[in-house]
């Protein structure tokens, strides 16, 4: 694959101590430089993006006394996509008495990343999340409670024990309130600046660090150059890349791909989790697609009919001629396996020809057990504004008849390297949340993305970011800087030479054709011929793009096409890495299934004697092949098994 990619040196991850995995982030935190509070008044911390990593950030650091400016594309920082999360967030608090703990939880989560993450840095992921709820419950979250009035809890995928809290099925909405209205606080304290709807645009780099960023003001077309000791990527995931998914339109690569190209190196980036419990797609009319909580897979059952076609009414189909496979395949986590174990194995019924609805690509979820075991109240009570919004999409009453689901992309594991410190490879970038790789291996474990997000936010980067600043202030810098001057130039010279084509073809056309050779080349299974095709065919359409591509408009002013188009010229050069990333890595492991590798019953088979690494790349020129290099994973508390949840 040498046309494809290059191997340089290997990196490591210098920053985590070495001893005993339940001490490394205590003595990390000791052994940091501070900041003594005099000095971080004189120190500017740039934040992009203010969902609950990004919010939870800007909050702690103005609460610490630094300044900072905040950005973010939506209209209001509450607007960001963590507000759609539905079902949970996980933490090692045991209430329930059931045998959890952070050693248990940390194993979960090593195990459900199918061996693909570090440890050092999910151990401490798991010591964080019991502060986590305690500062939530401060905030006035209003988690479910139990009858006693302690904090509920709830299943979730991958454990065996109920260490998911949740606020009905509006959990990341409560959650990012919280960071909101403690965002909200430091704003009026006038410890951070708020600028909604700006979007970062390139990222400047001087002498050697991270020193502020470029961005749009999408209202007006303003751009600016804005300057700070340190920069703090929280922009999310890149799932639409394919282009349908549960995210938000609005969603993108475009920071942290912008940091890529200045040399940040992007970690993983084939590894995207597709989510077991969606709507399914319904026509070409899409644009997005809507994701129901994996919580409803506690109380919900899925099936399928035995026999191939059959298109009877669910409600006709006798218990005898129903198929629980997931129960039946997987009997001791049942309906609660993992998401990419429940993925891969509606896909598997469905390509058998079982999958119901009108496009036979869709599996049952039923509660009618659950309804009659705890009656309509009780499930009201835990998922009611679930099966309001199922019904409005649907136009079915889940209560009386089976949900449809299948699986869709949702998040992505894969990101900007970083390591213990959250610090990418260009010093004074920190990336934090989903925009980073570090925490979740090959497959995020449900309700794990809240937790991780929030303790990067609020827990470790105020610590680490810390031992950075601690050698400032740095040299003021601003936009007569020769770097920033060059940056600002790089924005407004590829804005116009988008405006510039006046093609006939619209971005949504390009974006939509993307998506589909992404998910069927680099989806829900992949193959060598597969990846070879895709990577051929996306630098086709790309060339197509930056001919025939049509930005009506100007520059001036509001331009969501202008938008659409920067977002969608970065997901071309993304796509192509993500096939490469799925094509050198010849295994299969967690959301990265190569049909080439995969056991005789269609597990994946992982390969630990040659691919136990997290494949970080670093960015050369476009057309140019990209050069890889490894960070060995090592294993010491929890050793790579065969995965098996049966």
């Amino acid at each position: 694959m040498d046309d494809l990619f290059t191997e340089g040196d290997p990196i490591a991850d210098t920053r985590a101590p070495d001893g005993p995995v339940e001490t490394r982030w205590e003595r990390r935190r000791f052994e940091a430089k501070l900041v003594n509070p005099a000095n971080r008044r004189k120190m500017t911390v740039i934040v992009v993006g203010t969902g609950l990593a990004g919010g939870a950030a800007a909050a702690t650091l103005g609460e610490q006394g630094y300044r900072v400016k905040s950005y973010c594309y939506q209209d209001s920082p509450r607007r960001a996509h963590s507000i759609a999360a539905q079902g949970g967030i996980n933490a090692a608090k045991n209430y329930r008495n059931d045998g959890d703990s952070v050693h248990r939880l940390f194993y979960d989560t090593v195990k459900g990343g199918d061996f693909r993450s570090r440890e050092s840095n999910v151990h401490r992921l798991a010591e964080v999340s019991v502060n986590i709820i305690d500062q939530c419950v401060a905030q006035g979250v209003p988690f479910a409670r139990e009858y006693g009035g302690l904090l509920d809890t709830r299943s979730f995928g991958g454990a065996q024990v109920q260490r998911t809290f949740y606020a009905r099925g509006q959990t990341g909405q409560q959650l990012l309130l919280g960071a909101y209205q403690a965002l909200e606080r430091q704003i009026g304290l006038g410890n951070v600046e708020m600028n909604a709807r700006h979007e970062m645009l390139e990222l400047i780099i001087i002498d050697g660090k991270a020193r502020g960023i470029v961005v749009r003001d999408m209202v007006t077309g303003e751009i600016t150059t804005e300057f700070a000791d340190a920069v703090v990527l929280a922009s999310g995931g890149y799932g639409n890349v394919f282009y349908l998914s549960t995210n938000a339109k609005g969603c993108n690569v475009t920071a942290t791909w912008r940091a890529h190209r200045k040399g940040a190196y992007f970690a993983n980036p084939c590894y995207t989790q597709i989510h077991p419990t969606c709507i399914p797609v319904s026509g070409d009319h899409q644009s997005k697609l809507t994701l129901m909580s994996e919580s409803l897979r506690n109380d919900g059952r899925v099936w399928v009919p035995k026999a191939k076609g059959d298109d009877r009414d669910p409600r006709d189909i006798p218990e005898d001629e129903r198929d629980y496979y997931l129960e039946r395949i997987y009997p001791s986590f049942g309906n609660l396996v993992p998401r990419d174990i429940a993925s891969r194995a509606a896909k598997n019924v469905c390509d058998e020809g079982r999958g119901v609805g009108p496009t036979r690509l869709g599996v049952y979820l039923d509660f009618a057990d659950a309804i009659g075991r705890l009656g309509r109240k009780a499930i009201e009570a835990k998922y009611g504004n679930l099966f309001e919004m199922y019904e409005r999409i649907t136009g079915e009453d889940p209560y009386e008849v089976p949900m449809r689901i299948y699986p869709a992309v949702h998040y992505t594991m894969g990101g900007l390297w970083v390591d213990y410190d959250l610090q990418s490879t260009i010093p004074g970038l920190f990336v934090i949340g989903e925009a980073n790789f570090s925490d979740h291996g090959a497959n995020r474990l449900g309700a794990s993305a809240l937790m991780q997000g929030l303790a990067d936010g609020y827990f470790v980067l105020p610590n680490t970011v810390a031992n950075y600043l601690a050698a400032g202030p740095f040299e003021k810098v601003d936009g007569s800087h020769p770097a920033a001057v060059e940056a600002r130039r790089d924005v407004e010279d590829r804005i116009q030479r988008l405006l510039a084509i006046d093609g006939d073809r619209t971005v949504d056309s390009f974006h939509r054709e993307l998506g589909q050779i992404m998910w069927e080349h680099c989806g829900m299974e992949r193959s060598e011929a597969g990846l070879r095709k895709a990577i051929d065919e996306i630098r086709a359409l790309r060339d197509q793009f930056w001919q025939r591509v049509r930005v009506p408009g100007d520059g001036e002013g509001l331009n969501q096409s202008l938008e659409k188009a920067g977002r969608v010229a970065d997901f071309f050069e993304l796509a192509e890495l993500m096939c490469i990333d799925a094509l050198h890595r010849e295994e299969s492991c967690g959301g990265h299934f190569r049909a080439e590798h995969q056991t005789p019953e269609g597990e994946a088979q992982r390969d630990d004697e040659h691919f136990a690494y997290v494949a970080a790349w670093e960015f050369t020129a476009t057309g140019q092949p990209s050069v890889l290099h490894k960070e060995d994973l090592n294993f010491e508390y929890v050793h790579p098994t065969q995965r098996s949840y049966k």
